[in-house]
């Protein structure tokens, strides 16, 4: 992607589509981070109140674009490449950023200089901003750092591009989201950054993340095979599979399946649809057996929250 020269700093890529109702707040924790110095909304396609409102917002770190409607990877990609910061972050029209974010990441990779990316942890919301999520109680939990592309490639642990922020350099060399995938293309794109240099984590909830009726009714009609393209991508990919470690990708490719289908499950709990939650953990079992009782945890403490 042409891109223009990047300075020292943070650019916030936000892309947003009729997020009129969350779109002032997603900005305002944005513009409270000291060490921004961009926040670019994409706007794609709104046809409510999403663009005049951030018009109306007056801060010269501010800029509006436009993506035609051509969805958010196209959006994200579009917002990245006339970034201007050194440092990317993606962060969605209905979340919120916690106080001191970006100067917590900034830390991280101040003190991990090798590292590509940086990434923190998040905690669940409603839509009135009260928080509903546990994720609490997994204080100071540990998630991989250094080389972590084998872990990334049996599932994705970073799961939202609120919580991090990439190098924009390594993120236009690896050539961003692939627009031809419709789920899971931010795990696509985190792993083939992972096969390009470090990752760096700090045990730190970053973000709120929103659920409210539009962004739950899409995940709730969610199946396994919407997943499974992301998957073959992932192993198709040559510069993922040149840096996997020889005759691995067979076995991370099933481990890959059993954490989307895990995924699965603990969104059908979510949505009280315990029959599928259940098709979904056979499906588990029926690959692997030996995993059974791990997506089972997982699915358990998805019922509390966490």
């Amino acid at each position: 992607m042409d891109a223009r020269a990047t300075s020292p700093g943070v650019s916030v890529v936000i892309p947003a589509k009729n997020a009129a109702t969350y779109i002032g707040e997603t900005i305002a924790s944005a513009l409270a981070q000291c060490d921004v110095t961009e926040i670019i909304v994409v706007d794609d396609g709104s046809t409510d109140d999403t663009v005049a409102i951030v018009r109306a917002i007056r801060d010269p770190r501010l800029r509006l674009i436009t993506n035609d409607a051509s969805g958010v990877s196209a959006a994200r990609n579009h917002g990245a490449q006339s970034a201007g910061g050194s440092w990317l972050m993606f962060l969605d029209a209905d979340d919120r950023l916690r106080p001191d974010a970006v100067r917590t990441l900034l830390a991280a990779a101040k003190d991990a200089p090798r590292a590509v990316l940086v990434y923190g942890d998040y905690n669940t919301i409603d839509s009135a901003g009260r928080s509903i999520g546990r994720r609490d109680l997994l204080k100071g939990r540990r998630k991989p750092s250094g080389n972590v592309l084998e872990r990334l490639a049996s599932g994705n642990f970073i799961v939202n591009g609120g919580i991090m922020l990439v190098r924009t350099e390594a993120f236009r060399a690896t050539g961003g989201f692939d627009v031809s995938l419709r789920y899971c293309e931010d795990w696509h794109c985190w792993c083939r950054l992972a096969a390009t240099g470090a990752f760096a984590h700090v045990p730190k909830l970053l973000l709120d993340y929103r659920l409210h009726t539009a962004n739950t009714m899409s995940a709730a009609v969610r199946t396994p095979q919407d997943f499974l393209p992301a998957v073959a991508r992932v192993f198709g990919d040559e510069l993922i599979l040149g840096k996997l470690p020889s005759g691995a990708a067979p076995r991370l490719r099933q481990a890959a399946e059993i954490h989307l289908l895990t995924y699965a499950a603990t969104q059908a709990v979510r949505f009280g649809r315990y029959r599928q939650a259940a098709a979904y953990l056979g499906m588990v079992s029926r690959r692997s057996p030996k995993a059974m009782p791990r997506a089972a945890v997982k699915i358990a403490l998805s019922y509390l929250g966490i």
